[in-house]
């Protein structure tokens, strides 16, 4: 049985990785953190958990948990996790980072839409945390970045396009929509319940922080610099992203070609379901769960392909993809505690 521990889990993917991992058959929580609500029982913060776990939080030790854990889980906000992450690894822990600390390899990058990288030691060893992408480098990784929530549906809409040179990737848009809950738990106005509801804004514009790390896989997966056109938006909804890519063709296609290729390039994924001619993703068929589903259609008129790309934010945009960051570190089978389906209605 394997050892773990959450750091920051007082938050909405804090709470995530807690039901998960409360039924996960080869893992025990022994330690949860959160300085906010240090000595409650996790069952008085979130009643939902009431009879699935029966610990207390407590204040984060990282020296204390590397004694403890086999593998840490950090879901705090961007710095906090890069001031933690060292200790944790020179004890032996490994680690799956929720932020966005490690996910960006150059330095400079991170330091132009973050803020200064107090542990860059660590960028080349991180390793991206997109199974479908990267499953043999983060089996045998001791720091896994797990990727934003935004990135995973746009690297999962166009990768099997960049893959195949299949579209020119100057002309990528990418148009996204958000819940609520990916603003995080914390109390914001504009994200209390008048300012959101009856409403639908796009926001972070023109330099929202994800920008930076979903050119940069789609730039790997191009084999060269890719700039994209990203606007996201928040919806009135609690959980769910659709994203919605567009890009031109480098030559004529047919949909049932294009339609081909992802079942193809997806065939083996056990989280990707790539949905039948005609029907397009929604938010709805995949709350609750770690799939990602996505839905194709072809402008002829314009040689654009049209992807769109439907997750939950807090599972495979998250959580989920932390877990199964988790199993396939740990060499567990990696849908391990993960394939409950879809929450509908």
């Amino acid at each position: 049985m394997h050892r773990i521990a959450v750091v920051g889990a007082s938050g909405y993917t804090g709470v995530e990785l807690l039901r998960l991992l409360a039924r996960h058959p080869d893992t025990r929580l022994v330690s949860v953190t959160s300085r906010q609500s240090a000595g409650q029982a996790v069952s008085e913060v979130f009643p939902s958990l009431q009879g699935s776990l029966d610990l207390v939080f407590e204040d984060v030790d990282p020296a204390r948990l590397a004694d403890l854990a086999d593998l840490v889980f950090t879901a705090v906000p961007h710095q906090a996790a890069m001031g933690m992450i060292p200790t944790l690894l020179d004890a032996g822990c490994r680690v799956v980072d929720l932020s966005a600390d490690f996910r960006i390899s150059d330095r400079t990058v991170y330091e132009a839409w973050y803020q200064e990288h107090t542990a860059p030691e660590l960028l080349a060893e991180s390793v991206y945390g997109l199974p479908e992408l990267f499953r043999n480098q983060i089996s045998s990784a001791r720091l896994v970045a797990n990727p934003g929530c935004y990135p995973t549906s746009v690297a999962l809409a166009l990768a099997p396009l960049l893959e195949n040179r299949l579209i020119d990737p100057a002309t990528i848009i990418v148009d996204s929509k958000s819940g609520t809950s990916g603003a995080g738990r914390a109390a914001k106005v504009d994200s209390l319940y008048c300012e959101v509801n009856e409403g639908f804004k796009a926001y972070g514009l023109p330099r929202h922080r994800h920008t930076p790390e979903i050119e940069q896989t789609l730039s790997r997966l191009a084999g060269r610099e890719v700039t994209i056109s990203f606007t996201p938006h928040l919806l009135p909804v609690n959980r769910g992203i659709l994203s919605t890519c567009y890009a031109n063709l480098t030559g004529p296609q047919s949909l049932d070609a294009l339609h081909a290729l992802f079942r193809q390039r997806y065939a083996a994924e056990p989280f990707v379901r790539v949905l039948p001619q005609g029907r397009l993703p929604n938010i709805s068929q995949v709350a609750g769960s770690n799939y990602c589903d996505i839905g194709l259609a072809l402008d002829e008129r314009t040689g654009r392909v049209i992807v769109l790309a439907a997750i939950d934010n807090l599972v495979k945009g998250a959580a989920g993809q932390a877990v199964q960051n988790m199993n396939l570190m740990l060499a567990l089978p990696e849908t391990e505690g993960l394939l409950a389906p879809p929450v509908f209605p």
